[in-house]
């Protein structure tokens, strides 16, 4: 029996046959070509063939993972025609080398820059950038990138990347170990969204004698055990059987209100990022959308997407929800989501940066496009639109002021709308909160950004993992701000959301049912776990102070 541990990615349990993972090597050499033309003509066919590829990768993990995983792939199609990247191929094929060399040789020089960095998001990078290469050289040498497993198996592997998770068969994937590797990059991404028991970063070579042994994933500890005692063997067979039994039961909570022990409601809606995810969010039973973050939009486009593309999204979206609510965050871009042609400067600390909101007061035209365009979709369900970013009164009434031009334009224009559509705010920053008594005089509703709040309040980078252990969205700070933003907004009448990653937190669902939040959007597999604890939930035995 061997025991070692890394850091978890997904609370689950696997257990069944070892497989380990090896890639074979292409052979690639520095040998000059001489042929410039010849060699050019190689990579940029090459290229092509790799988008080609990732758009089947796009689309398959569209439809096991739903959008926001699939759109690792959009931004994969986006680094292979990145100009820096073909700057570097060129000028190595430019000075005679071949272009599976060249290819290779610019691809190690961009994932050390993105491995040196201090931040674990941006050393993730440096995976994508060899995995996007590795593909192109693929096609270059005539190399297939086949991944088969034979039998259902756990996958111990050195390190996997994003393209290689989604090309293995679902069913026989029982999880994943990875020597290296973190738990904010984009294959890990994928695991959790695939609920895919998972650990990674155990720091464990690979060892051949593991093939074919037993294998144990605690994804709850991170624990990894080989070839186990019966005693551990029988312990986590009842513990796995335990975790089917309560996902079945979840299962049968599909059409059930809502609603705390003591009948109180607090709505589970869903986080999505495109109209295709509205399949996940209905198989889950989420009552309406409380997030659709339409920058996926402009990060799958090369240019500023047009009113009619983001039109038929936002369509598609309302007709597929068939009557629920909808909330349409406008776009938030900037940040950790850089798209190129926005040309946007480099700074010191993009997250209070050039962001979101802060483009469209510079850029006014990208709003009342996006403006125009969920007006014009309105007609089509029923829509909410959600401003993110906010820090002040004349913001909200610069937004509202856009809003009734774009309906007057639209008016004298005979396009049909809906003028009821409520105009809300994110409250993320400290600032919206403290004055959410008077935001409250003017926005239609709130939906608390508790990621970026907490951030902000605590002062902490939540993509510095350095700072990972002191990043506590449950501070009482926090809790605090987010019990103030409520009382605030029902105060004068206003309803309020909350669409962080602390929405899914269980241990806080009875606190937020408590203080009365009306609504709280989690991502799809979150939704049925979050209304079996509020069932259970009777808030007049919920302890506020406890929390605050």
């Amino acid at each position: 029996m061997i025991e070692y541990y890394g850091k978890a990615v997904y609370e689950s349990i696997a257990i069944g046959p070892v497989h380990l993972m090896e890639r074979h090597a292409k052979h690639i050499t520095d040998e000059k070509s001489g042929d410039i033309s010849a060699e050019t003509a190689k990579f940029n066919s090459a290229r092509e063939s790799a988008k080609a590829d990732l758009q089947q990768l796009y689309e398959r993990t569209l439809a096991r993972a739903g959008v926001s995983q699939a759109e690792i792939f959009s931004i994969h199609m986006m680094m292979v025609d990145d100009l820096d990247f073909e700057d570097l191929v060129m000028a190595k094929i430019n000075e005679g080398y071949n272009a599976a060399y060249a290819v290779q040789s610019a691809a190690e020089e961009l994932a050390a820059m993105f491995a040196a960095m201090d931040d674990e998001y941006m050393q993730g990078r440096a995976n994508d950038v060899k995995d996007i290469s590795g593909r192109i050289t693929d096609h270059i040498c005539g190399s297939a990138r086949t991944i088969r497993l034979e039998d259902s198996a756990i996958v111990v592997a050195d390190d996997v990347n994003p393209s290689e998770i989604v090309g293995f068969e679902k069913s026989k994937l029982l999880g994943l170990v990875t020597s290296k590797g973190s738990v904010s990059s984009h294959m890990a991404i994928i695991a959790r969204s695939m609920s895919l028991p998972c650990v990674v970063a155990t720091g464990v070579k690979m060892d051949k004698s593991y093939e074919g042994k037993t294998g144990i994933i605690d994804g709850f500890s991170g624990k990894i055990i080989i070839d186990p005692t019966p005693a551990q063997l029988q312990e986590y067979t009842a513990r796995l059987n335990k975790l089917i039994e309560e996902e079945a039961f979840r299962r049968s909570l599909i059409g059930r209100p809502n609603t705390t022990a003591d009948g109180r409601t607090m709505e589970i809606y869903c986080n999505i990022g495109k109209s295709k995810d509205v399949a996940a969010a209905l198989e889950n039973d989420a009552h309406g959308i409380g997030l659709m973050r339409s920058e996926f939009l402009y990060l799958d486009s090369s240019d500023y997407p047009a009113e009619d593309y983001q039109f038929n999204e936002y369509r598609q979206t309302l007709e597929a929800m068939g009557g629920r609510t909808v909330i349409i965050r406008t776009m938030d871009i900037g940040a950790d989501k850089k798209v190129s042609y926005f040309n946007l400067p480099e700074e010191e600390n993009p997250a209070m940066g050039l962001r979101s909101l802060r483009i469209c007061l510079e850029r006014p035209e990208i709003m009342k496009t996006q403006l125009r365009a969920l007006y014009r979709a309105s007609v089509y369900g029923k829509l909410k639109i959600m401003v993110p970013m906010i820090i002040s009164v004349d913001e909200v009434k610069w937004v509202k002021k856009m809003a009734f031009d774009v309906r007057n334009e639209l008016k004298a224009e005979g396009v049909p709308f809906d003028d009821k559509v409520e105009i809300g705010i994110m409250i993320e920053t400290p600032a919206a909160a403290v004055i959410s008594d008077d935001l409250a005089d003017i926005a239609d509703f709130f939906s608390i950004g508790s990621n970026d709040l907490t951030q902000y309040t605590l002062a902490i980078d939540r993509q510095n993992s350095r700072l990972e252990n002191m990043f506590d969205a449950k501070h009482k700070a926090v809790l605090r701000l987010i019990k103030t933003v409520v009382e605030n907004a029902h105060k004068k009448g206003k309803w309020v959301g909350l669409c962080g990653e602390l929405g899914k937190n269980t241990e806080l669902t009875g606190f937020f049912a408590a203080i009365g939040l009306d609504e709280v959007s989690v991502s799809a597999p979150y939704v049925l776990k979050v209304r079996e604890k509020l069932m259970q939930v009777n808030t007049a035995e919920v302890d506020i102070s406890k929390y605050i």
